[in-house]
């Protein structure tokens, strides 16, 4: 007795999402032999061959289980399904196979081609579950149908596993079409309106975004997500914190009953030992689990559908899917949780021979074996630092006890470097002299070279605390105490040099020893300080007006880092910065901005006081736009990070500067003046932040209309930079000398200043040092053009300067700040519309944004707030103005302006 529910296709579509996209992609199956969809268990194989063929007519389906494996159970189900397809037109060969009136498969299939010869219409035959098959009997016979098969005919397979039908001569002849698991799993789109479906909650799309990376598009997960947030509503948020939060029990219940308990313990075991793994390969999984079988084990788990991912490249490395990963885990912590710490010392041990010692500390962490955690340390420590590692080995040595940490005094060593690396210099000091009493206690010899480490170290600590007599003292030391073969040490006391050259104004020795130190530095593959050594280079060059020079070799240092994997190195964050700096003055703010924001990005891990560059730099961009608002938010971050972290004084005068230009924006003379009464002159000018320290120092004097102090100063700062060779600075204090001679009413001398500098630069390229003393200078610029004195190079930069001074966007964006309101706001003539319903400080934020052009998005953008907040202060704004549209409103706020006395 045949059991009918076997023949029928699945009717329960009515939860099923559409897919246009898999449609799309089956629309020419007609023209393939065989349809396959595979893929592991839960990701809707069926379903999707379902709601493909539900309108189309002439389709039969076999619904196949494990009792099928039986010849004559299969063909006979078969052929009823074919006949199903065919409008009944095997009748008499479904006869032959009931009465087993067949010697094999083969002989039965001759008898179906001869009787099908007479069927024209497309028909379609789904064998579903394809995977629990095991005979090969049925298989050889399914190879003879797919072969020889009428062209009208399709064969639409479903199976966890690559089905042994002959798919590669398929694949070849362009006859396989097929859809895996990549192509089953639910994209953005499909997983919202999935959701939609199913919830009535709204949920935000990033969210659903979120989860379905976390589940790889898995529908299976998504389902019971789906199912849990709404016995839950309102929880559906937490599951991107962990997917565990949902329903874990009935995930695992699932993998267990449709994918674990059905292998052998053989597999299970390789499986457990496996998932110790984020990502393996043969070798790896041989030195782990001691099998010789490995790589014809890992191709048969990716065969047999076990939620086995080939990582892209030609090594054959593989990874679990997140939820089967965490699965395993689960599993093995179950079953065999006694063998925890030896899987992760043989994975450590696994990693070492491959020469992956970052996997292999992680795992020698997880083992919990101190023994192994010094060794690591000791043998490969210095391989990791030199890769950025940083934040792991201080994490490994933190869980050293006493006697490990001091066995060895180069893993003292390597302790303060981490410190150093990550700006934390004031601690170094401690930890180099509680390393040198622990290991006198322990009667550890500290010899020469090591102490010539221990120099090399304390000089670069020195040099970053402004001390730079000491650090050249220890650094001269170190060279004497450090043998030749002691290059990383020997590198670090060279650099040193070239830095105290460089803070001393001696650029020429400093850049000279910035190239060897560049150069010792890849010939023996310390990457880093190469890194470092190409930076203070560039520096250097831009202190020495050679700024095209200095930003390609910014452009090296990022090959550099790409090359040598150094993107998670802090000097990663320092290049942009550099590169930020450059394109500010060039006025390229776009660039400089997404610089400014690639450096928070890269400094996320670290602590935050090390991004006050990046968010100064931020505000002084916002500044440079007249994005007032945008630049109070920036500060306030500076704000707080200066009063809790004590910083170099050029952190302090790149900070410094930005707040000026804020202050001068504003208008703001009482912050200028109290800022300027707790400053100190610096002892010396003889370097790029010294000079940039003194000249927020003079622009702050001349701001407050002190001329002759800013004009003394200004000349002692000139006169150095003269001595130095610091043509960079020297050309931003000649914009500044221009302004000055301006405002002491010597017109001839602010002419000839501000020619002077224009000529050169058209060589620097500097844009924004003239754009900061706009107002005083605009005027000045019109002079020169009038009096027809400029090349025509120095005219073109001249036009260039006043477009960008007179910008209207700039304008109508400052004019909307909190200053312009309270003005407005102050005057008796104010519509009444205004003074009754008035607009909030975001509103007015707004309004001033549509006067300026911005769209809803950039408003959005600008203002970093959601695009439907954006919508609602709109309409809000529109009800109070009593008005309909952007036109309106535009018209309403030059209205605005005029009435204040600016012009619109």
């Amino acid at each position: 007795m045949w059991i009918p529910s076997k023949l029928t296709r699945p009717a329960r579509l009515h939860n099923a999402i559409l897919r246009p996209r898999i449609l799309e992609a089956l629309t020419q199956a007609s023209y393939y032999r065989l349809v396959l969809f595979r893929s592991p268990a839960g990701y809707g194989k069926t379903t999707m061959a379902a709601q493909w063929l539900k309108d189309i007519p002439h389709t039969g389906w076999f619904n196949i289980d494990d009792n099928d494996n039986e010849t004559f159970r299969f063909v006979n189900y078969f052929l009823q399904a074919v006949n199903k397809a065919t409008d009944n037109s095997c009748l008499k060969t479904q006869a032959m196979a009931e009465r087993r009136q067949f010697a094999c498969i083969t002989t039965l299939m001759n008898a179906l081609f001869a009787e099908l010869s007479n069927y024209q219409e497309t028909c379609y035959i789904v064998l579903d579950d394809y995977h629990v098959i095991d005979n090969d009997d049925i298989h050889e016979g399914m190879r003879f149908f797919l072969k020889h098969m009428p062209d009208n005919i399709t064969l639409v397979v479903t199976s966890r596993i690559m089905p042994p039908l002959g798919t590669a001569n398929l694949r070849i002849r362009d006859l396989l079409l097929e859809i895996d698991n990549n192509g089953l799993a639910f994209d953005d789109e499909e997983t919202q309106r999935f959701f939609h479906q199913r919830i009535s909650e709204n949920i935000e799309s990033e969210l659903l975004s979120t989860l379905r990376k976390q589940v790889e598009g898995w529908p299976s997960a998504l389902q019971l997500i789906a199912l849990h947030a709404k016995q839950k509503p309102h929880s559906l948020a937490n599951s991107t914190q962990s997917i565990a939060a949902f329903n874990r029990s009935h995930l695992w219940d699932y993998l267990a009953e449709e994918v674990f308990d059905q292998l052998s313990d053989d597999t299970k075991d390789f499986l457990l030992h496996c998932s110790i793994l984020d990502m393996f390969n043969a070798e790896l999984i041989t030195e782990l689990t001691a099998r010789s079988d490995a790589l014809s084990m890992l191709e048969s788990l990716d065969r047999f559908g076990l939620f086995l991912t080939q990582l892209e490249g030609e090594d054959n490395w593989y990874r679990f899917h997140h939820l089967f990963a965490e699965f395993l885990r689960h599993q093995r912590y179950t079953t065999i949780p006694q063998q925890r710490n030896e899987l992760h010392c043989n994975a450590a041990k696994a990693w070492l021979k491959q020469g992956n010692f970052q996997q292999a500390l992680v795992h020698t962490l997880k083992s919990e074996n101190q023994d192994l955690i010094t060794d690591v340390l000791c043998d490969h420590g210095w391989n990791m630092f030199h890769q950025g590692e940083l934040k792991l080995l201080e994490y490994a040595i933190e869980q050293l006890d006493q006697d490990a940490l001091f066995c060895s005094p180069r893993l003292c060593l390597l302790r303060a470097w981490l410190a150093q690396s990550q700006h934390r210099y004031n601690n170094v000091g401690e930890l180099l002299a509680q390393s040198e009493a622990e290991l006198a206690l322990r009667k550890l010899t500290i010899d020469d070279a090591i102490q010539g480490e221990f120099n090399a170290l304390r000089a670069q600590v020195a040099i970053n605390q402004s001390k730079p007599q000491e650090a050249l003292a220890l650094a001269e030391l170190s060279l004497g105490q450090l043998p030749a073969t002691t290059y990383r040490s020997r590198i670090v006391a060279t650099s040193v040099i070239g830095e105290v050259h460089h803070c001393l104004g001696n650029l020429n020795q400093a850049l000279s020893m910035m190239q060897q130190t560049e150069k010792m530095a890849r010939q023996y593959h310390v990457y880093h300080q190469a890194l470092w050594a190409l930076l203070q280079q560039s520096e250097i060059l831009v202190a020495q007006g050679a700024i095209h020079a200095a930003f390609e070799l910014l452009d090296q240092a990022l090959k550099l880092i790409k090359e040598q994997h150094l993107q998670q190195v802090p000097l990663h964050e320092f290049t942009l910065r550099l590169k930020a700096q450059i394109l500010w003055c060039w006025h390229r703010l776009e660039e400089a901005e997404q610089c400014a924001h690639q450096c928070l990005e890269i400094l996320a891990p670290f602590d935050k006081s090390q991004s006050l560059h990046a968010y100064s730099m931020l505000a002084r961009i916002a500044v440079s736009r007249g994005e007032l608002d945008k630049a109070t938010r920036y500060l306030d971050i500076c704000n707080d990070l200066v009063k809790n972290t004590t910083y170099h004084i050029d952190w302090l005068a790149n900070y410094d500067f930005s707040q000026l230009l804020y202050w001068q924006a504003k208008n703001d003379l009482d912050a200028i003046q109290y800022w300027l009464s707790t400053v100190t002159l610096p002892i010396t000018y003889c370097n790029h932040f010294q000079q940039l320290h003194a000249r927020n120092i003079v622009r702050s004097h001349l701001l407050l209309q002190n001329l002759d102090e800013a004009q003394q100063l200004l000349n002692t700062i000139q006169q150095h930079c003269i001595e130095h060779s610091l043509h960079t600075d020297q050309h931003r204090n000649t914009v500044v000398q221009a302004v000055l001679y301006k405002l002491s009413e010597q017109p001839q001398q602010a002419l000839d200043t501000l020619k002077e500098v224009l000529t050169i630069s058209n060589h620097s390229g500097m844009i924004s040092n003239f754009l900061c003393e706009g107002e005083t200078i605009s005027g000045l610029l019109h002079t020169l053009i009038e009096q027809k004195q400029l090349d025509e190079l120095t005219l073109h930069r001249s036009q260039y300067l006043l477009r960008e001074m007179t910008s209207k966007q700039r304008a109508r964006v400052v004019h909307f700040d909190e200053t312009f309101v309270d003005k407005l706001l102050a005057l008796p003539n104010i519509p009444e519309l205004i003074r009754s319903s008035p607009l909030t400080q975001r509103e007015w934020q707004v309004l001033g944004l549509i006067y300026a052009g911005y769209s809803n998005e950039q408003i959005s953008n600008e203002l970093d707030v959601a695009a439907t907040t954006i919508k609602t202060h709109i309409r809000n704004l529109y009800q109070k103005l009593n008005i309909t549209n952007r036109r309106q409103a535009i018209e309403t706020a030059e209205s605005l302006l005029k009435l204040i006395g600016l012009a619109a």
